[in-house]
């Protein structure tokens, strides 16, 4: 028996053959294409939540210009740790140390030879005396000039005096006085300048 096929099912039959004929060629020609419009056909898959971005270089945490390595490279910078014990006992001579420093920065003198005859009259301390090794010998107060600085195509040293006060062998007062400011602060000694300040840059 012959079956008639009426013009409605030729266009539904033709529309169904034009729709998937469009999807196949959308197929084709969309490889490695994005795309952004609703239609749900020929619509690539999802990429599955498992799979793993490009690799991107280290950047250690709290960096801000996101340098790889960061922590690592300024570890000197870092100072040691410090029992409670040692931490409390060098806390007691930073406590000591500011009032000093606040009236030397006051009268204006931060000059070397002012700030170590200030700490060892007023304060007691003693000049670090060192053996031809380097060993210390005795005493437990560095103070030296403020580090040279490359400014304007040459070698500056800034107005100020360092000052490293050894209380622990853990524990040290890091300080400084200088014509903007002055501090005394705790900390555990760093790894390569002891109780003094650590230049920046290596």
């Amino acid at each position: 028996m012959v079956r008639m096929v009426t013009s409605t099912q030729r266009r539904r039959v033709g529309a169904v053959s034009a729709l998937l004929t469009g999807a196949a060629l959308a197929t084709l020609t969309a490889c490695g294409e994005q795309r952004h419009d609703n239609t749900s056909v020929a619509s690539a898959p999802a990429p599955s939540q498992s799979s793993s971005p490009a690799p991107s270089p280290y950047v250690e945490p709290g960096v801000v210009d996101g340098a790889p390595h960061n922590g690592d490279n300024n570890a000197y910078r870092r100072p040691g740790d410090m029992t409670p014990a040692s931490e409390e006992a060098a806390e007691a001579e930073a406590a000591r140390m500011r009032p000093l420093l606040k009236r030397l920065h006051a009268k204006k003198k931060w000059d070397p030879e002012s700030v170590r005859a200030a700490l060892i009259g007023e304060l007691g301390y003693e000049i670090v005396k060192t053996g031809s090794k380097g060993r210390v010998l005795s005493g437990s107060l560095t103070v030296q000039e403020m580090r040279s600085r490359y400014e304007n195509d040459e070698y500056i040293t800034p107005e100020g005096t360092m000052i490293g006060l050894r209380v622990r062998k853990d524990a040290c007062v890091t300080a400084f006085v200088q014509p903007t400011n002055y501090e005394a602060r705790a900390n555990g000694p760093f790894m390569e300048t002891g109780c003094m300040e650590p230049p920046v840059g290596h």
